[in-house]
């Protein structure tokens, strides 16, 4: 079993906290540890450093080692520049492919900066997911069972009818759905037959690869020439040459909405995409004016609803302050709504515009 973390992200939504060089997966932002790690340390009892690569930017590759010291360097996979999830993954899969020379090998791929609030029993659905693919050509990824009409995921669409049976039913997928509104939500979640779609994906080589033979014949055809260069000094070269050749892509978009067979495995724990600050605030604990912090202290009159965050531990006093976002670090403070914090990734573009790259 390998497994692949898809660390490259920028993580601009969690600004001014992250930025270029620290982004969101290699920061404390959910406890003692960094995304990365936490994720790591999630997976590791299933396999062993060996059959783990780490998929990350260039620029990163050295902090990724740092956090990692047990992951072999030639694990840590170096993207000379972003080219979304799709890239990433048939890059890693040629890696796979070209090592162990085995189409059988089972791959599970995850991002690196998700929260997972039973480790346990992620690590069982994981298990039962490689079980199913081991025995069936498909591609499955995991579909956790919706608590709320979130707005901000993703969903999928299952059959009528379970393909196994026992405690963790596995089906067919019929459709893929975009980030719905909020009366879309609600009837996904009404209707009993949508997960949301969580990024998390089990397959083998063979099914996967084939999808990209497929689907995505230019990237597919551009692979043979990274596998030569495989752990040889050529390999950052060629990895360049084949990313300044393609255009930029999803997953999920590339393969898996056009794939011919997609399973999904309903999943019941506790997770987060943690997505933005609003996500931080939305699992964090509350004070009794439904309040929350981090690495700070605020004293408040009259002021409900909000997430303050300091890198030095100021103080911050609020008066009649409701539904706000303050972060605060050494350089830079972000002040928006809470309902606005998806919107910090444009702050992002705009601080891009003025030639402020001091602050990125």
């Amino acid at each position: 079993m390998y497994f692949v973390l898809m660390a490259g992200g920028a993580g601009t939504r969690f600004w001014p906290l992250s930025r270029m060089e620290t982004p969101k997966q290699l920061l404390k932002i959910t406890g003692e540890k960094t995304m990365l790690q936490e994720t790591y340390n999630r997976i590791r009892p299933l396999t062993v450093p060996e059959k783990i690569l780490v998929i990350t930017g260039a620029h990163l590759t050295e902090k990724v080692a740092d956090q990692l010291p047990e992951l072999p360097p030639a694990n840590i996979i170096a993207e000379p520049f972003g080219r979304n999830t799709a890239p990433c993954i048939a890059l890693a899969s040629a890696i796979i492919r070209k090592r162990t020379g085995d189409d059988t090998a089972v791959t599970v791929v995850l991002p690196a900066d998700h929260l997972i609030g039973d480790d346990q029993a992620f690590r069982t659905i994981l298990e039962k997911a490689v079980a199913h693919v081991r025995t069936q050509k498909v591609l499955v990824t995991l579909g956790i069972k919706p608590t709320y009409p979130e707005t901000g995921y993703g969903y999928i669409q299952r059959s009528a009818q379970a393909l196994n049976d026992g405690d963790y039913p596995i089906y067919e997928v019929k459709t893929f759905a975009e980030k719905p509104n909020k009366e879309t939500a609600t009837r996904f979640l009404e209707s009993g037959d949508f997960y949301w779609n969580s990024g998390i994906f089990v397959w083998t080589i063979g099914a996967i690869l084939e999808e990209f033979k497929r689907q995505m014949t230019d990237m597919y055809d551009l692979l043979p020439d990274v596998e030569k260069q495989v752990d040889t000094p050529e390999m950052d070269a060629a990895i360049e040459k084949m990313y300044s050749a393609i255009r930029p892509q999803s997953i999920d978009y590339g393969i898996m909405e056009g794939a011919r067979s997609v399973h999904v495995i309903e999943s019941e724990f506790n997770w987060n995409d943690v997505g933005s600050w609003e996500a931080v605030y939305q699992i964090s604990p509350k004070t009794k004016s439904n309040n929350a912090h981090m690495q700070v202290m605020p004293v408040t009159i009259d002021s409900r609803n909000n997430f303050f965050y300091s890198s030095n531990g100021k103080l911050v006093a609020a008066i009649d302050i409701d539904d706000v976002i303050m972060v605060e670090t050494e350089d830079a403070i972000l002040l928006c709504r809470r309902q606005s914090a998806q919107r910090v990734k444009e702050m992002v573009d705009k601080l891009k515009i003025k030639d402020l790259s001091d602050f990125l």
